[in-house]
């Protein structure tokens, strides 16, 4: 607790439970009551819906990775997803979250590109299952990623057969483990820059679900490479961003 050890805290809390502090000093040992209210209340776990109402009547479908990992020898699981993995049975509370900038276009016209790594793939089964159901003929583009093709390519089957009969008119992917040199969807959209730029400029609305920490970072920084290729400078294609944002063409659900 010594301010000079702020880094070992950090990682010491990082890595633990409060069941590990009661193991690690057994002479403290509260009463049920006493232990219970020092607890934080749990917080919610929100996942996007994977699924349209218009393609899935009366049905709600989520994309969850089940949380295993072990440390300090101990097996740790997460919260929710091992619920649902291990214990949910056939009912489970829930609530609805409205999200209220996370939309798909009211033109079905307009283009759309969305870049939806790992569970981020979740709203864009949502989107494409209903741009299909309400037959929108605009263009759309997927980036999507994860580490290994064959076994982390979610719903390979739905989105290979959207792009064979051309209603998925681009899917791009980039699994980083099936290569020495490792590839994320930020490399797949700066390989394909002038053909982003060309959708940009046709009024696409773009796209990202998935981990906030890095690769909404990342791939915030390849759109404006994208943007700095098609001839802009830094400072220009930053104001274009902020366009796109202003006009509600940017959207993120990161987490």
């Amino acid at each position: 607790l010594a301010p000079e050890k702020k880094a070992l805290l950090q990682a010491y809390l990082f890595e633990g439970e409060v069941i590990d502090l009661l193991i690690e000093f057994p002479p403290f040992r509260p009463g049920e009551q006493e232990f219970a209210d020092m607890l934080g209340k749990l917080q919610p776990r929100l996942y996007s819906i994977s699924s349209s109402p218009r393609a899935f009547p009366n049905q709600v479908h989520l994309t969850v990775a089940i949380v295993r990992y072990e440390t300090q020898n101990r097996k740790r699981k997460g919260l929710c997803s091992s619920f649902l993995a291990d214990r949910a049975g056939d009912a489970a509370p829930i609530f609805f979250q409205p999200s209220h900038g996370f939309r798909l276009p009211k033109d079905g016209n307009t283009p759309i590109i969305m870049v939806g790594p790992g569970t981020g793939i979740a709203p864009f089964r949502a989107f494409l299952h209903d741009r299909r159901a309400t037959g929108a003929p605009g263009k759309n583009w997927l980036f999507f990623g994860d580490q290994k093709s064959s076994c982390d390519f979610l719903y390979r089957d739905e989105l290979e057969a959207f792009h064979k009969d051309g209603f998925l008119t681009r899917l791009d992917t980039a699994f980083s483990r099936d290569q020495a040199a490792k590839v994320y969807v930020q490399d797949r959209m700066r390989e394909s820059a002038a053909e982003l730029w060309k959708w940009l400029e046709e009024g696409a609305h773009f796209y990202v679900c998935g981990d906030a920490k890095r690769m909404a970072k990342d791939v915030d920084a390849a759109l404006h490479q994208v943007i700095e290729s098609s001839g802009k400078s830094p400072e220009e294609a930053a104001a274009y961003v902020s366009r796109l944002k202003e006009q509600k063409r940017y959207q993120r659900d990161v987490y």
